[in-house]
């Protein structure tokens, strides 16, 4: 394996690039975990960098013989180098870079009933990953990050996601109305999220196909995406609790529709 021992080397910008989202068809994955999942999810990964420490674990060495039986290029790096290069504060001493997937559009929409999320300018990367896990989690059929939101394939999202961004379809798009529109062509209701004033979640019927916004810290949905809506649902919440994380709306809303889904 080729070693890189200087911060100034090339590959260190590069990386940096990447996890800046700066590169559109590239992400950055930190950890075995990430790297394992990829690999697994048929993701293509163009390299790989991992610290001579690292490989000193056993987790590490197993992942690093299964990248080299794909032919995925592995550099050594030393500490240094991989403090420079990672974006997390105390790095796996592992990191590799991949081609993001490109959305399946039609398996996103695919059956009779599909059950999709739409977060519209959810702006924490965390709370983004963490959507996209449990909407896999509870068999949403995809999520579309709408707005000027997180990236959904930016490295914090993608640790918040923990490899269901691999695996469920997943798309953005710049303005949530455009996503809603193209729900509405898969013939999809359109449901949206209010932390009042919206019938209760629990006697709401989402077993037909449904697109559900979920809307960003702070402001919530814009006026117009309310108003146009064919439903809005509130989650019943004891006094003096007035709202629920984005993450933890999205997850009461799909498992109140798969608990629905599997009468």
């Amino acid at each position: 394996m080729k070693r890189v021992t200087s911060r100034r080397n090339p590959l260190v910008a590069r990386y940096r690039s990447v996890a800046h989202g700066e590169v559109a068809d590239l992400l950055l994955l930190d950890g075995t975990h990430l790297i394992a999942e990829a690999l697994a999810a048929g993701i293509r990964l163009c390299q790989v960098v991992v610290t001579a420490e690292a490989l000193g674990r056993r987790a590490v060495r197993e992942l690093a013989a299964r990248l080299d039986e794909r032919h995925v290029e592995t550099l050594i790096a030393a500490q240094p180098v991989m403090d420079a290069i990672s974006p997390v504060r105390s790095s796996s001493g592992i990191v590799a870079i991949g081609k993001r997937p490109v959305c399946d559009e039609q398996r996103m929409f695919a059956g009779a009933a599909p059950l999709v999320l739409i977060t519209a300018e959810v702006q924490d990367p965390g709370n983004l990953g963490a959507i996209v896990r449990v909407a896999e989690a509870a068999g949403a059929s995809g999520v579309v990050a709408a707005g000027s939101g997180a990236d959904p394939f930016g490295w914090k999202a993608l640790r918040g996601s923990m490899g269901s961004a691999f695996r469920l379809p997943l798309a953005s798009t710049p303005h949530a109305d455009q996503a809603v529109a193209h729900a509405r062509r898969h013939a999809c209701r359109i449901v949206v999220t209010l932390p009042q004033g919206g019938r209760s979640v629990f006697d709401v019927d989402l077993r037909s196909a449904v697109a559900v916004l979920i809307g960003g810290e702070g402001a919530g949905l814009q006026p117009a995406l309310i108003e146009g809506a064919d439903e809005r649902v509130t989650i019943p919440m004891a006094r003096p609790v007035e709202s629920l994380n984005a993450a933890v709306t999205a997850a009461l809303i799909v498992y109140e529709a798969s608990r629905q889904r599997a009468r």
